[in-house]
């Protein structure tokens, strides 16, 4: 185990949580969602610090930012470039658009329509553009880190299935407690306080260490327990549908993230439990009846499925 790494990861959530001020569990989330390779979705009301927090991890990160307001008439050409015909060199030149960058901050993702959603997909998914007929690779690494509004918000639409599953977490922020929307009160500006950070880790140190993740450890009986939550949300009785392999695989990548991020060679049953609400629940929609949210019911089928 890298122990350097190990205390560069822990200096990162500090560092970030002087900006998110009382929501270290979900900086912890982020975090461990970038070191595995995955993207973010935020889901919360306004104002309560979904894209301070983006920002904050791409500078921390040392990675480059772009943010993107979608709106209903965001086109897909606005979000990956266009070809324009320039007459000095006779020829049609590719102007990129915010996408060919790091880490993209896609605001309000749900007011975007179908069409520049099935462009993000690709981005996404594939890690690549297609703009007229000629496909173009992003940078490496890249990740997109969405803000979502309440689906009861008006001029929002709802995330096709295919395109929440390609989100590895999702995690919400909250209202803070009395004690940080104090500090936050009586502190300096997040904005001012977040252009001031420094970076506490390369883009390369980031590629090393989700290739440090190979090296965390799943041994059987972890395995097993794994693929006992997994049937069991096929089982008919928690969920409409179940999770798919890929969303397994994710699942396992990120509880190997936090294992690493505390210091550990090996996936224990809690990284997993830890991890499964907000790698899960954005994917599953409860049986009717259920009385309970996708969250509620995931953490139900966690009590009921015993640890090898």
């Amino acid at each position: 185990m890298d122990k350097d790494l190990v205390r560069r990861l822990a200096r990162l959530v500090d560092q970030i949580s002087t900006i998110i001020v009382g929501k270290r569990p979900q900086i912890e989330d982020s975090v461990a969602c970038l070191l595995a390779g995955g993207h973010l979705l935020i889901e919360d009301v306004p104002g309560v610090g979904k894209t301070t927090l983006a920002h904050a991890l791409a500078v921390s990160l040392g990675l480059e930012f772009r943010r993107v307001q979608f709106t209903a008439d965001l086109m897909p050409s606005d979000l990956v470039g266009v070809s324009v015909f320039e007459r000095g060199r006779e020829a049609f030149v590719f102007h990129p658009g915010p996408v060919f960058t790091q880490v993209l901050l896609a605001d309000e993702i749900n007011r975007a329509g179908p069409k520049t959603q099935s462009a993000l997909l690709e981005a996404m998914e594939e890690h690549q553009v297609t703009v007229d007929n000629d496909t173009r690779a992003l940078p490496r690494p890249f990740f997109v880190i969405a803000t979502q509004n309440p689906s009861d918000q008006l001029g929002t639409y709802p995330l096709p299935e295919s395109q929440l599953d390609r989100f590895l977490l999702r995690i919400t922020l909250g209202y803070p407690d009395r004690a940080s929307e104090r500090a936050l009160l009586a502190g300096a500006d997040r904005r001012e306080a977040t252009a001031r950070l420094s970076a506490v880790m390369t883009p390369a140190e980031l590629l090393s260490a989700q290739q440090a993740l190979g090296s965390v450890h799943a041994g059987d009986p972890l395995l097993d327990y794994l693929q006992a939550l997994i049937t069991a949300t096929r089982s008919g009785r928690w969920f409409v549908e179940g999770l798919s392999p890929r969303a397994g695989i994710a699942l396992l990548r990120v509880a190997r993230a936090r294992a690493l991020m505390n210091g550990r060679d090996y996936v224990a049953p809690d990284d997993v439990q830890a991890m499964l609400p907000q790698a899960v629940a954005h994917r599953l929609v409860p049986v009717p009846g259920a009385g309970r949210g996708p969250v509620e019911q995931v953490r139900a089928l966690i009590e009921a499925t015993p640890i090898p």
